[in-house]
């Protein structure tokens, strides 16, 4: 390591400590900030201390993907760098890779527009690329800038196997602007679920010549088996595939099956270990997007040498505790938390609550913060018109931009009233049943406040 990298690195760890040990902060970003001022090549020596890396990126579900994979490859006994906490810009990347000397794999969630600066320096054997959705706009622009950027940051890591979901057109046409160097793992869901397509979806038109896209079967906003009218553009043959897929209110099950030639990065130690195609999994946390996710966290799971069954231990054993479908119980009243930052995602969480078909209650929050985007207009793309026939919602809005948002629900016929924070929605539904749920549902700059209101006032409940 040269001179100016360890200066580099002894100013962030003491950055670190003063953060934690003094100040009791979050010490997730500003360490690697200041490293990677004194030393902007500080990331690529410490990608150098890791054996392999995997990293995940897309719009919704990265960071629940990200910490899932993560535990897995921990369970089985490997070591691991994480930014678990979701800090997933190169400076959050950063202060994860300073917290040891040394490891054999790195779980790394990236932000999309990020993997210019992340991938050429990591050079992963890996990118999980989950989904492809708008979502702050002002910040990212239109899909087909992200697309450029995560098929740009590819071609600066030739090495790096991409593994994409299948499903997803956006998702996809990364794949079609790649040079050809890069191989390509695809997955999805192999059947159709009955569920009712989004209303808005996010692509409908083929990636190569703008055809309208026909659907065999669309499972939520634009994934599904798509294929262009002119025969330019479709889903591939999937690599891996969900099969019986089960989507329930206390969870989710599925079958998996995969090449069987593909080679795991850590063959398996007996015959013993060979796993018995397909694999069923099961979760005890739900959605259409949560069998995406834990589908892509066992793919990259098993190409780094975890065994179905400790992959499956994992999720027995893995309780959000990041505000993602975090549940909380106060004063005998059961409080779901979950990140809901722009139409797909609030569209995914709405269908989580209609599948619950106990009466409930929901606050919504939505800021506009530099971490969520000022413009807000997406608001009017997510289908709050489905909530409007649940018998008895009782519904309150909050955030900066609360007035938007009741007057948004006030033309999806609902009324909402404001709200301040967590504990004011619970004191407006006080006189409510305590047996019916609470659904928070907030973006970005909401989530943390929301996360550490309720750890105050209730307690954290596992199910």
């Amino acid at each position: 390591m040269t001179l100016r990298a360890s200066f580099a690195l002894g100013a962030g760890k003491l950055a670190r400590w003063g953060l934690v040990s003094v100040l009791h902060r979050n010490a997730s970003q500003l360490p690697g900030r200041i490293a990677l001022a004194l030393d902007p090549e500080l990331l690529s020596e410490l990608a150098s201390h890791v054996e392999g890396s995997i990293v995940v990126c897309g719009t919704n579900g990265k960071t629940t993907t990200n910490n899932v994979l993560a535990s897995a490859i921990e369970a089985s006994g490997q070591t691991v760098m994480c930014n678990r906490a979701g800090a997933n810009m190169a400076p959050g990347v950063t202060a994860a890779l300073m917290t040891k000397p040394a490891a054999q794999w790195a779980v790394i969630e990236a932000d999309e527009l990020s993997t210019v600066k992340i991938l050429p320096a990591l050079k992963p054997r890996y990118l999980i690329l989950l989904n492809l959705f708008r979502d702050q706009l002002d910040r990212a622009g239109e899909i087909d800038r992200v697309q450029d950027t995560i098929a740009q940051a590819l071609d600066a890591s030739p090495d790096t196997t991409l593994v994409v979901c299948g499903d997803d057109p956006l998702s996809m046409g990364v794949a079609l602007r790649l040079a050809g160097n890069n191989p390509i793992i695809s997955f999805g869901i192999d059947e159709a679920l009955g569920l009712p397509p989004d209303r808005v979806p996010e692509a409908r038109f083929c990636q190569v010549c703008g055809a309208e896209l026909d659907y065999v079967f669309r499972h939520y906003a634009q994934l599904g088996n798509f294929a262009c009218p002119n025969g330019d553009f479709a889903r591939p043959q999937l690599d891996w595939r969900a099969t019986h897929v089960k989507v329930e209110r206390t969870g989710v099950s599925f079958d998996v099956a995969g090449p069987h030639t593909l080679a795991a990065e850590k063959p398996a130690a007996s015959p013993l270990e060979t796993p018995q195609w397909p694999v069923h999994l099961k979760a005890s946390f739900g959605g259409v997007y949560m069998v995406y996710n834990l589908l892509a966290a066992f793919i990259g799971a098993t190409l780094a040498g975890v065994t179905p069954e400790q992959f499956q231990d994992t999720l027995d054993h893995y309780h959000p505790e990041n505000g993602r479908l975090q549940r909380f119980d106060v004063d005998g009243r059961e409080v779901v938390l979950n990140l809901a930052k722009n139409p797909t995602g609030f569209n995914q969480n709405i269908s989580l609550m209609l599948a619950d078909d106990r009466p409930k209650a929901a606050f919504f929050v939505v800021n506009d913060d530099y971490n969520d985007g000022k413009d807000i207009s997406w608001i009017w793309d997510v289908d709050f018109e489905r909530l409007s026939q649940e018998d008895d919602l009782a519904l309150a809005v909050g955030g900066h931009r609360a007035n938007e948002l009741q007057v948004r629900m006030k033309y999806a016929g609902m009324d909402a009233p404001l709200c301040t924070d967590v504990k004011g929605a619970l004191d407006h539904i006080a006189s409510l049943p305590k047996d019916r749920p609470l659904y928070v549902l907030t973006n970005y700059s909401a989530l943390w406040p929301a996360k550490a209101e309720l750890e105050k006032i209730g307690e954290s409940h596992e199910r």
